[in-house]
């Protein structure tokens, strides 16, 4: 057991070399070893490319007769952009395989296992699961609940506000947080912000990985984003408005290749409800929402975030007028407030980073 957790643990470090890159797949990694060596490891690097369990076996090659398999996610069993890897990995000989979690796709949820054990492999399930399915978990959300996994991020004061009475908002966190905010975007396929937040910056919401998959997506009930905005350069663009949008714009935003979509009310507004099933539907899983105060307390209050990444500046504003880190969500009382579970905290140049899981 001691040397399956060791390979195993070897097996989710490749894995995690994807992070961000897979989706809406989920990140595996594979390594084979025969006599107490490594003789083919691999991970699955895009979505629509090999699986990790084939990069694998093509650096094994006939090395992996008899050997011993460890993969962090069971092999698929069905026809996707791939033939089914369970197929391969039996024909490769391999005489035993380690699992570290099932696949919760109803597509293949234990057929895999269940075929490996019919073909005389030994199977061993859940060597270090827990860390398998933390690692893949807008992958287990999508696929299970089909909505995708939501992060909302906040950069904020001691006091929780984000912007001075007069909307100065620049900068109130250290470049430090700046930098690793940026590098964090890459763990994601989607960056969502209000139309506010455009129109106050003008920000390009790029990942800080210039080749990836990624999605920019704006909500604007009214269309007021300027048809110039710096985040329609690059990327594919999303624009969720609703029917009092004016007819002539969404013609002008198509005719540059932005996709507007037309969604139901909410309250006057965009129902992200709606939207999160949407953007599920085309294969945005993981997303990352970075403001306004608004759209994150709309989101929080329809329940749709699972973790939230705050950054917190050691500073005071002391100004009730002073935008507020997260608005709309009215707890009537300390009970019916939003909480965190599982929560990091670390120190981050002159500031504090807080990530938690959302409790509601």
């Amino acid at each position: 057991m001691k040397h399956d957790e060791k390979y195993m643990r070897h097996a989710l470090q490749l894995a995690m070399r994807a992070k961000g890159k897979t989706l809406p797949n989920p990140m595996v990694g594979c390594l084979i070893v025969k006599g107490g060596t490594i003789v083919g490891e691999g991970w699955h690097k895009r979505c629509g490319g090999a699986h990790a369990e084939i990069f694998a076996l093509r650096q094994a090659q006939d090395r992996s007769m008899g050997a011993t398999m460890y993969v962090t996610l069971e092999p698929c069993a069905h026809q996707g952009h791939t033939p089914p890897c369970v197929d391969q990995v039996i024909a490769s000989g391999v005489k035993r395989i380690v699992i570290a979690a099932q696949d919760p796709n109803p597509l293949v949820r234990g057929r895999s296992i269940k075929k490996l054990k019919w073909a005389g492999v030994d199977v061993v399930v859940g060597v270090l699961q827990e860390e398998a399915v933390a690692l893949n978990r807008a992958f287990n959300k999508y696929i299970t609940q089909k909505m995708p996994f939501v992060t909302a991020k906040i950069a904020q004061s001691l006091d929780g506000k984000v912007a001075t009475s007069d909307g100065g908002s620049k900068w109130i966190t250290s470049l430090e947080s700046r930098r690793y905010a940026r590098k964090k975007r890459d763990e994601f396929d989607a960056i969502l912000v209000g139309v506010n937040t455009v129109l106050k910056d003008d920000p390009q919401l790029n990942p800080a990985t210039k080749r990836k998959p990624w999605t920019k997506i704006v909500v604007d009930s009214s269309l007021r984003i300027p048809l110039k905005a710096r985040m329609f350069r690059d990327f594919s663009c999303v624009v969720a408005t609703t029917a009092k949008a004016s007819k002539r714009k969404i013609a002008l935003l198509e005719q540059k290749n932005i996709q507007v979509v037309i969604c139901p009310e909410r309250a006057g507004r965009v129902d992200l409800r709606w939207l999160m099933e949407f953007l599920v539907r085309q294969e945005i899983s993981n997303i990352l929402i970075e403001g306004g105060s608004a759209v994150i307390g709309q989101a929080l209050a329809l329940k749709l975030v699972d973790r939230m990444m705050v950054y917190v500046a050691l500073k005071i504003f002391g100004d009730e007028t002073a935008l507020d880190a997260v608005r709309g969500l009215r707890a009537h009382n300390v009970g019916k407030t939003v909480e965190l579970n599982d929560v990091s905290v670390m120190a981050m140049g002159r500031d504090l980073y807080i990530e938690g899981k959302v409790k509601y």
